[in-house]
């Protein structure tokens, strides 16, 4: 057992040494608790999943997830097994004999870890009992009819059981659990109200309420201080909700939130000012491609040019190669997600270059999950005429290098009419004839079930976006998640972004956004927003966004027409780089991802347990100052010489693509490139203290 260790979190530059003073693992137990351990749902499960390999790292066989039993799940994710722990073998032991149903298994995601699954429909017998103990506990009553209300409740019951009887066995080791959102919450309060003796986290990831604020399309981040918080809530009816949410905020030990703009959000909204912030990171050596990013992206761009060639057959009168692929990705949250801003700037960008004669063409993919009756005909059409097409051409060609192999063994030049004959020029003709279509390319690939009320389309129609012949910006809505057996679009994810020029994700309400930072480790340049904790945290790190390939726009402090103007400019002066410019821009880009990598922004969340320790055990755990990254202390200040941004250099029109030479093989200096990133980028921790894996080379490959 642990006796009045000390632990001591001083540093010279406002951050704890972590090489000279860790946490006493051995003597500790980590739990980490979320519905969405092992069940996805939204993006916890990303947090959780990539941020498992640097956690189980460190904590080895003493950390362990807790959520919810899907036999799906559990037979497709989780490999069974018994636990090592003989404390958490005696609690599953305990609750099992108590007509539970505990499982326990390794989780098959990078770093393996721990799972501990309770199956909620069998103990569903118990809710309302536990619906007494929960009102006896903070006096929250919830309604019967919300049934996810209820499970989180028998969750939350059987998380509280479970901890009791691991902190009963224990055997002297300390328990720190952390939860995340308010499905788990309920968990955390009964915890306190038992008076268990664990240490206690909570984040939130987004606000109950300011999520249903933000939808309703108010200036919410401008009157925060304005709102009936009781009055707003019940009249949503989710009352009951918000109080277990806010309940869990003000019993946890520590409370923390995703990003500063959500810390302000929570102030307000939860009446409690977050102890800490905790970054959202990704696991970048998954999206690392050793020296090849550039390359992937011209793969895959290719598969992508492959779709258009069959969604647009007919009209396919605009230069692939001078095509730029855009593409907004998430919920089918029209405003929340900013594809309301982004379609009318998509119309302004649209007038911009058919004035300015431009020859770039702009196609912009919609990937948002709708209510869909499967693929329409027109769309799969175009695909079966262009494979047609191609395997016609493909056909011809054989023959044609046959005849001219032959020619050429006999020493002659052969006639172009002797190689085309009359069948051939036949064939070659009804394959124009097959490519003639009376009717516009579709701006959706699936026949929409609320076609007349859905509100991208609605919005398509009001700004006559209809993909016709003069139009510079073309429109594509795919209403259901990418995957690599789509008979349509036949790619995962990760490989149609790769393949894109352009992520745009100017959200209103964005807590953290996985989006544009999956871009930034890919090498994809990103539109983000200064209302998205992504957008917050690069404005904090990287003195010029921009150049590095993250464009944010002002959403906060500028009217909505102005912001939409903003987005245009963004948009427009994209379409005017030169493809040498882009891949300068790609390199930096990605050059950014080990600011998101977990092995950096996991040391937040070593921040929040030892001030959680330190608070729930003060007589063991001591922490001498308290420099911790609160809100107050999450800002760096930034480098006094800033480069300029490539902007500077950038053409004046868009037809500097046309002069390009695309055989140019320039590479730009390494060392100039270098002392960029110095003065730019403002690492929380020393880059110099993240292990550097392959040298990369920039610019060396064009696409």
């Amino acid at each position: 057992m642990l006796r009045g260790r000390s632990l001591s979190v001083t540093s010279l530059s406002g951050l704890p040494q972590w090489d000279a003073d860790k946490l006493p693992v051995e003597d500790l137990l980590l739990f980490e608790i979320s519905w969405e351990v092992t069940n996805k749902v939204g993006g916890i499960c990303t947090v959780i999943q990539t941020k498992a390999k640097t956690t189980a790292d460190e904590w080895g066989e003493n950390y362990f997830l807790i959520g919810p039993y899907f036999e799906h799940n559990m037979k497709t994710q989780v490999e069974q097994c018994e636990p090592a722990n003989e404390a958490v073998r005696q609690a599953m032991d305990a609750m099992n004999k108590h007509g539970c149903q505990v499982h326990f298994g390794r989780w098959l995601v990078e770093g393996s870890p721990y799972v501990v699954l309770f199956d909620i429909g069998y103990s569903a017998w118990n809710l309302d009992r536990w619906k007494g103990d929960f009102w006896e506990a903070c006096s929250v009553g919830i309604p019967h009819h919300d049934r996810e209300a209820n499970d989180m409740l028998i969750f939350g019951s059987l998380t509280a059981w479970f901890l009791k009887e691991v902190t009963d066995h224990a055997d002297g080791q300390h328990v720190i659990a952390h939860f995340h959102e308010w499905q788990a919450g309920t968990g955390l309060i009964l915890s306190r109200a038992r008076k268990l003796p664990i240490a206690t986290i909570f984040t939130t990831h987004a606000t109950l309420l300011g999520r249903y604020l933000c939808a309703a399309n108010t200036d919410f981040y401008n009157h925060l201080d304005k709102f009936n918080i009781d009055k707003e809530a019940g009249e949503r009816q989710i009352y009951h909700r918000y109080c277990m949410e806010r309940a869990s905020v003000h019993c946890a030990h520590v409370f923390s939130t995703v990003s500063e703009i959500t810390a302000i959000e929570a102030e307000h909204m939860l009446k409690r000012k977050p102890d800490v912030i905790t970054p959202n990171g990704l696991n970048v050596k998954k999206f690392s491609a050793v020296h090849e990013f550039q390359n992937l992206h011209a793969m895959y761009k290719a598969r992508i040019q492959d779709f258009v060639r069959g969604h647009f057959y007919g009209h396919l009168d605009f230069d692939l190669e001078k095509t730029l692929f855009l593409f907004i990705a998430g919920r089918y949250e029209f405003s929340n997600k900013g594809a309301d801003i982004f379609l009318e700037s998509l119309s302004r960008l649209n007038f911009l270059l058919r004035m300015h004669k431009s020859n770039v063409t702009v196609v912009v993919f919609f990937i948002m999950p709708a209510k869909t009756n499967n693929f329409n005909v027109e769309t799969l059409k175009g695909q079966a005429v262009r494979k047609q097409l191609w395997d016609t051409a493909h056909s011809m060609k054989e023959k044609f290098g046959k005849k001219l192999y032959d020619g050429l063994l006999r020493g002659e030049i052969p006639d172009m009419n002797s190689i085309l004959d009359r069948d051939d020029l036949t064939i070659m003709k009804r394959a124009i004839f097959s490519t003639q279509r009376h009717s516009l390319p579709p701006v959706t690939t699936h026949n929409m079930i609320d076609d007349s009320t859905d509100p991208i389309l609605s919005t398509i129609r009001r700004l006559r976006l209809f993909n016709s012949r003069s139009d510079r910006v073309k429109i594509i809505l795919h209403p259901e998640f990418l995957s690599s057996t789509s008979p349509l679009l036949p790619m995962d994810y990760e490989e149609f972004v790769r393949g894109c020029h352009l992520g745009v994700f100017p959200s209103y309400y964005e807590p953290w956004g996985y989006t544009p930072a999956e871009c930034t480790v890919m090498g994809i340049p990103s539109v983000t927003t200064n209302l998205s904790g992504f957008g917050c945290f690069m404005q904090e790190h990287v003195a010029d966004p921009t150049a590095y390939g993250i464009y944010i726009v002002d959403r906060r402090f500028r009217s909505p027409d102005d912001s939409c103007n903003q987005l245009t400019q963004f948009l427009y002066g994209f379409c005017k780089q030169s493809r040498r410019q882009r891949i300068i821009q790609r390199n930096r880009t990605e050059r950014l991802s080990d600011l998101l990598d977990w092995r950096y922004l996991g040391r937040y969340y070593q921040h929040a347990r030892h001030l959680t320790l330190s608070r729930a055990f003060p007589d063991n755990f001591h922490v001498e100052t308290m420099s911790l990254p609160t809100t107050d202390g999450f800002k760096y200040p930034r480098p006094s010489s800033v480069p300029p941004s490539p902007s500077g250099s950038q053409a004046s029109s868009p037809q500097s693509s046309d002069v390009e030479d695309e055989s140019e093989d320039e590479r730009y200096n390494e060392e100039e490139e270098a002392e960029r990133d110095r003065l730019n980028i403002k690492s929380p921790f020393p880059l110099s203290h993240m292990p550097r894996g392959k040298k990369k080379l920039h610019g060396e490959y064009k696409n």
